[in-house]
């Protein structure tokens, strides 16, 4: 197996691609209002971000690319936030770095490297730890909506509070990937600050990404309760300043 980060994350890619990536959106959920008058406790992310959705570079990867696009949120926090930063020239990897790094790392085969098959959380780990040296938790949550509302909100408020990073969240029926951004607790049940990258279309002003759902807060009960649901946290507590 080749070493970590042996990829640039520049080479190869064309001027363009990287300047449309260095002017996305920062921190799309700044004022959006809490979802609770009176809420228990509520926990979010921590520091810079940038929002990466469908074509957000130019390549079109409607369909298939959402778990990709929450996977450079990912890394662009770590950009913003971690000190030293590794591959310092780049804010996130490709689609195509991605899918060469986790061949790279034999954990898909050659095929896979320009193909449009979908990725997780668990590949989501992979990559942050091989591009970031970030590792992460991956907790698995198989009783859906309920078991979300029971196991991984503690999870959740305390990985906010500790590491401060973008959460990716995934599943089987519900196989849509969603950037987690917070969480909030009141007396009838809990909220995820959702940040969603399926949105496709020129740029838009974070006001109307909040007011068109795209960045929204959702109630842990409606979500699907019959899928499984893994979530992928960085753990990056020790490496931050």
């Amino acid at each position: 197996m080749a070493s970590k980060g042996n990829i640039d994350w520049c080479d190869g890619e064309k001027k363009e691609i990287c300047q449309k990536i260095e002017t996305l959106l920062k921190n799309v959920h700044v004022g959006l209002p809490d979802p609770l008058t009176d809420p228990v406790k509520c926990s979010l992310v921590k520091g810079d971000y940038l929002y990466f959705h469908y074509g957000c570079d130019g390549h079109d990867d409607r369909g298939w690319g959402c778990g990709y696009r929450t996977m450079q949120t990912m890394a662009s926090w770590v950009y913003f936030n971690r000190s030293p930063v590794k591959n310092h020239n780049r804010i996130a990897p490709s689609l195509l770095q991605i899918q060469q790094a986790l061949v790279t790392m034999e954990d898909k085969p050659g095929s896979f490297s320009g193909s449009r098959e979908w990725v997780g959380a668990f590949e989501a780990s992979l990559v942050l730890d091989y591009f970031c040296d970030v590792p992460c938790k991956v907790v698995h949550v198989r009783g859906g909506g309920a078991e979300l509302e029971q196991v991984a909100v503690e999870e959740l408020h305390q990985h906010f509070e500790k590491h401060g990073s973008p959460v990716m969240m995934g599943g089987d029926r519900d196989n849509s990937s969603k950037g987690i951004l917070g969480v909030c607790t009141g007396d009838k049940g809990s909220y995820l600050l959702v940040v969603d990258p399926h949105y496709y279309g020129r740029q838009q002003e974070k006001t109307e990404l909040q007011r068109r759902g795209w960045v929204s807060w959702k109630r842990i009960s409606s979500l699907d309760q019959s899928s499984f649901y893994n979530l992928c946290m960085p753990q990056t507590a020790t490496k931050t300043t």
